[in-house]
């Protein structure tokens, strides 16, 4: 290795000693050296060109998803800037590590007015784990290693550094690019239960009457759905999930309730909920959708709460024992505390209660997908996506239509995170962009996106970087020309009082084929499964846009507008 490097060169060899694979991102002016780095080093990098910040920042997410490896975006100064925002919440909030790189204009021009000049670091101090703008080249490898630290230890989340154009060229020494490779991966240096936490709550779940796990995304982020399974089946344990929980078991797990909530969850579900004289969160904020807004838990329920982040337990219930930990180690003690109690353990009737519950909120989907509906209705779509989705498909969806569909009806067959959707801040146009992301970090694997005709406009530009990839992603889109959530939101809170929601059909189809993908557009729900076969087995990307019933008009799972 030569003795020094410029800036941008350390950058590249940091990221390259951390494990970096991928990066995605879009050029700009105050990229050039740092691209010029990327292209003259030998690093092993593949680096994808996206058409929108934005993307970019979604993709990293969906990467860091399905991966457990530290995404990685970059973008140039100004608008690049603040078009990586929404990605960088969404992933903080969500606890995923993603790390954001923009570069800046000079620190020798800071305070001269200069063309794209913002404050990058009061920008993304509010959205991340990690921020800072780095004003000398030889503090690059340290600032690198910090965000990495951050990142992915104690709650993953998303960490920033501004990258000035003059320090890009500036000399760093070459022996301080060193990394810990233990950072490359989330979640690091794993922090175990305290002395008696585990025990404590063992106590508590034992003399419970009818508990309900509920698991947020913290599960399936600490690897922890072996354990989970473990401590479920040897106490007949019904599991219910937060949305990002789905994959704590997998759907068709006998102890799966499957989601509970305002999203995706049903009456059906609700029952558990309700009935539960002790809650266990597990790595789960119990915030307001899983809580049907704090519905149920009700006073008097009591709680045990499992959690990385100290912050989370009793935030919102009194609990009466937490567990700060890592899911997986505080699961693996607590199935080891009940080792030692052999022969005397309580079952709790889980799998019979989560059995009768299914039934009845499956007979309900099964007659809606049968009825002679004049258009397509959404449960007919996803009945068609479990029939044809291979068994280890990734499915991505964004947070309008699709996604409460896809929460309550889903039968996938594993544990782990096959399903993925923006629930932190729910920004449109996330699944277009994420479903590549998703295919970087698993490209053996089919991966499925999921929108709404209004989501498919924020994003249709990024198919272009899809056709270059040559990414085998199916896409379907929910065609009801409205921005269907809210519309449905107004006929149930306005009295079908409609405002600004409708816009004109767009041919999905059409702009899609126009970017090169092989598309089909579907009207009658008989033509479903077979052209959604067609669309899966092709060899490259695909889209399947649906003429579906609007969602005011359908029964979806939303149980506000249920009541």
């Amino acid at each position: 290795m030569q003795n020094s490097l410029n800036g941008a060169e350390a950058m590249v060899r940091s990221l390259e000693a951390h494990g970096v694979r991928h990066i995605f991102g879009l050029c700009g002016d105050t990229t050039l050296p740092f691209y010029d780095a990327m292209h003259t080093l030998d690093h092993g990098i593949t680096h994808v060109l996206t058409r929108d910040e934005r993307s970019a920042t979604y993709m990293a997410d969906a990467y860091a998803r399905v991966t457990g490896r530290v995404g990685v975006c970059e973008g140039p100064s100004g608008g690049g800037a603040t078009y990586i925002l929404p990605g960088l919440i969404e992933a903080n909030e969500s606890s995923y590590a993603v790390l954001s790189i923009t570069t800046d204009i000079s620190v020798g021009s800071y305070g001269k007015y200069p063309l794209t000049e913002v404050d990058q670091e009061a920008l993304m101090r509010p959205l991340t784990k990690f921020n800072t703008v780095i004003r000398r080249a030889d503090h690059i490898p340290r600032m690198v290693r910090q965000a990495f630290r951050a990142m992915t230890t104690g709650r993953p989340g998303s960490s920033h550094l501004g990258l000035p154009y003059d320090i890009q060229y500036d000399p760093v020494p070459a022996d301080d690019i060193w990394a810990d490779a233990r950072l490359g991966t989330f979640p690091s240096y794993r922090a175990a239960p305290e002395p008696g936490a585990a025990e404590a709550a063992v106590e508590a779940i034992l003399t419970a009457r009818s508990p309900l796990i509920v698991c947020g995304g913290g599960v399936v982020i600490a690897g922890a759905t072996d354990e989970l399974d473990r401590l479920a089946s040897r106490l007949d344990l019904a599991v219910a999930t937060s949305i990002s929980g789905k994959g704590s078991l997998a759907d068709t797990h006998p102890l799966s309730l499957g989601v509970v909530g305002s999203n995706g969850g049903t009456d059906e579900t609700w029952e558990m909920m309700e009935a539960a004289d002790l809650v266990i969160f597990m790595g789960c904020r119990a915030g307001s959708t899983t809580t049907s807004r704090w519905e149920a838990p009700k006073p008097g329920q009591r709680i045990v709460h499992f959690d990385s982040d100290p912050m989370t337990i009793g935030a919102n219930y009194p609990t009466e024992v937490g567990v700060v930990a890592d899911l997986k180690l505080a699961l693996r003690a607590v199935n080891a505390c009940l080792d030692t109690r052999e022969g005397a353990l309580p079952s709790f009737g889980g799998a019979a209660t989560v059995a009768d519950i299914k039934e009845r909120k499956f007979a309900k989907f099964q007659a809606l997908v049968q009825s002679d509906a004049d258009l397509i209705i959404p449960e007919q779509i996803i009945d068609t996506l479990n029939k044809t989705l291979p068994h280890d498909a990734i499915v991505v969806s964004d947070p309008g239509t699709s996604c409460p569909y896809y929460n309550a009806y889903s039968q996938q067959q594993h544990a782990g995170r096959q399903y993925i959707t923006n629930r932190a801040h729910g920004a449109l146009g996330y699944s277009l962009s994420a479903a590549l992301g998703a295919w970087y970090g698993r490209p053996d694997k089919k991966v499925v996106a999921m929108m709404g005709d209004g989501s498919f406009a924020f994003a249709c530009g990024e198919l272009e970087t899809v056709v270059r990839s040559g990414a085998p992603i199916t896409y379907v889109v929910f065609s009801n020309s409205a921005f269907g959530w809210i519309k449905a939101s107004q006929y149930a809170d306005c009295d079908k009082r409609y405002y600004n929601v409708d816009f004109n059909r767009t041919d999905q189809a059409a702009v899609a084929a126009a970017f090169g993908l092989k598309t089909w557009k579907v009207e009658k729900a008989e033509d479903l499964e077979a052209v959604m076969r067609d669309a899966m087995a092709h060899e490259g990307p695909t889209l399947v846009d649906v003429i579906c019933q609007p969602l005011e008009e359908a029964a979806a799972p939303v149980r506000r507008w249920m009541g």
